[in-house]
């Protein structure tokens, strides 16, 4: 499922206009982008928790050149989802396959 496809579904069960349900979902990414840019974890009872982690200094290998390359300490967004969540996806006994971009979705 895309963006647009999400904005659609919304839009239909919500009857707000998929301009509305857009610009919503825009903002949203944007505030929890800018909260894990802050440093700030985002908790959302029932669903997850959008949470920075820490990645340790490493040393890692530019293979071309075949030199060691110091990779500095660094934080990466991540999702870790509620129990309640997880116990709901443990329930589906099949993927559905998904389209790829520019691929559609009824096939």
């Amino acid at each position: 499922m895309r963006k647009a496809d999400l904005v659609n579904q919304i839009s239909e069960k919500t009857g707000i206009p998929k301009v509305d349900v857009l610009v919503t979902l825009e903002t949203m990414f944007k505030e929890v982008k800018d909260t894990l840019s802050a440093g700030e974890n985002i908790y959302i009872r029932g669903f997850g928790s959008f949470i920075t982690k820490k990645r340790a200094a490493k040393i890692g290998r530019n293979i071309k050149k075949n030199i060691a390359v110091h990779i500095p300490e660094h934080y990466i967004p991540a999702f870790k989802p509620a129990k309640e969540f997880v116990a709901e996806v443990k329930k589906l006994k099949e993927v559905k396959p998904d389209a790829g971009p520019g691929e559609d979705s009824d096939a």
